[in-house]
């Protein structure tokens, strides 16, 4: 293999991860529509957590219609129109769902409001079954994780900006002085986000990207049979299990932080935001430090880069909070737990087995530190799972859809509508803290972190009985 070909193609990867952007600008947007919609409506609690269900839910809906159209027309529809054109479809199908926030605001209907989300969300998962695999394939087998982890990097960038810059759009200088806001406020944000949909779709369309990239498999035999589904793959029917634990685990540790913290440590609701915000930051502090080898093979780069990735995206996190004006002396005791990342990330070694298996175990450890200790040290504790989730989304992808080759794609929107769990596993957890109180529902996360490490031990020996290896020396070392 040549050395072009060993390496990512960046100048196809960096228009892609524009896409990631978008996932985690408006999926943490939620949280600020949430108790505006509460407000507005009038609302109980239940009754506004159907913004999250009905954001989650489309990426299962997204797939089901994916896959029942593949099967009508008798052939896989990113393989028939081509990656960049599904990515560009998925963004023109979000558009249009950012178009509905007009009618509804002026009719000042939920359903509505509910309904754009939907159609918003129902792009994305298109763009997720499109998005996910094509970063892999840009690249070695062998760093495909780490362009995945790279990608969410860029997701969290979304994450962390996209509540600030929503929540001015929204409130403006009207939140600091109290004052009630209309539902119509909502219409403008999303109208402009809908017109960059479409501004990214043209862009997506001029681009180098490939419309249908080869699909990197490493060490596999090519005389082997090719299974006739995705379904076939035992690697990827229980990864559908994991992704939907993951999505779990990760939106219910942060959602049900702010009432934690308000019941049972006496947090005034204004004080929590940057606690969120830390959750949130964590998850693009993690995914830097683990994206340091899509950059380079140097090894002593490597190490290097390690402490620099995530301490810059800290430093982000404190930047931003300092312009909201925020203490920040909270959270520089935060620098330290980092150092635990760190280490997890050089013991993992790149393999994507290896640092799921690793950083479940942390995450076990840091919930069981979480439910058992007081004060701000169980805060902490909570806080950094969003450190140890951060890669697991594309160490699982990864294994996943490894050896599949046509069926890709397929299995891709498989992978895409286990998200419905980010929804499930948070209902089942606010169930559990019905009888258990807050603190000890997170025994529900520790439950879904040791399904994650026994999937990153099961999985590896199916793909070493397929003959595939994430082993680096197999691409021919530094």
């Amino acid at each position: 293999m040549s050395s072009e070909q060993t390496q990512t193609k960046w100048g196809q990867f960096i228009p892609l991860v524009t896409v990631f952007f978008f996932w985690g600008f408006v999926a943490a947007s939620n949280d600020i529509l949430i108790p505006v919609f509460k407000k507005a409506f009038d609302l109980s609690q239940a009754e506004s957590q159907l913004v999250s269900l009905a954001f989650y839910i489309a990426y299962t809906v997204g797939a089901l219609i994916y896959n029942g159209i593949s099967v009508i027309i008798g052939q896989d529809i990113v393989n028939k129109l081509g990656y960049k054109n599904s990515l560009a479809l998925g963004l023109v199908i979000s558009a249009l769902g950012t178009l509905l926030f007009y009618p509804a605001a002026n009719l000042h209907s939920f359903p509505l409001m509910l309904s754009g989300l939907f159609i918003v969300a129902l792009g994305f998962s298109l763009q997720q079954t499109v998005a996910n695999p094509l970063a892999i394939a840009l690249g070695p087998i062998t760093t495909g994780s780490q362009r995945l982890t790279l990608a969410g990097g860029i997701n969290n960038f979304g994450t962390t900006i996209g509540p600030l810059i929503v929540s001015f759009a929204i409130f403006g200088s009207a939140a600091n002085a109290s004052t009630n806001i209309s539902v119509e406020s909502v219409k403008i944000p999303y109208l402009i986000l809908g017109v960059a949909f479409i501004a990214v779709a043209i862009f997506l369309k001029m681009s180098s990207l490939p419309d249908r990239p080869a699909l990197v498999e490493a060490s596999v035999d090519d005389t082997k049979s090719i299974k006739g589904s995705a379904l076939q793959y035992p690697q990827l029917v229980l990864g559908m299990i994991a992704i939907f634990v993951y999505v779990g685990v990760e939106v219910s540790t942060a959602s049900n932080l702010p009432a934690y913290m308000e019941k049972d440590l006496g947090f005034a609701i204004k004080d929590i935001a940057p606690y969120i915000s830390l959750y949130w930051a964590s998850m693009m502090i993690g995914r830097w430090t683990g994206a340091v080898e899509a950059f380079t093979d140097n090894i002593s780069t490597q190490k290097v880069l390690r402490f620099i990735a995530p301490y810059l995206a800290f430093g982000i996190f404190l930047a931003v909070n300092a312009i909201a004006k925020h203490d920040l002396a909270p959270f520089y005791v935060y620098g330290l737990i980092i150092l635990v990342l760190i280490a997890a990330d050089m013991a993992s070694k790149g393999n994507p087995a290896r640092m799921l298996l690793i950083f479940s175990a942390i995450g076990i450890t840091a919930l069981l530190i979480g439910m058992f200790t007081k004060g701000m040290v169980s805060v902490y504790a909570i806080t950094s799972v969003g450190l140890f989730c951060s890669t697991l989304w594309p160490c699982i992808f990864t294994l996943a859809v490894s050896g599949l080759g046509k069926h890709t794609s397929q299995g891709s929107s498989f992978l895409i509508m286990m998200i419905m769990g980010g929804g499930i596993i948070s209902w089942a957890q606010g169930a559990v803290s019905e009888f258990t109180g807050i603190q000890y529902s997170y025994v529900v996360g520790i439950i879904c972190f040791a399904y994650l490490a026994f999937y990153a031990w099961r999985v590896s020996g199916i793909l070493r009985s397929q003959g595939i290896s994430f082993d680096k020396k197999l691409s021919g070392g530094h």
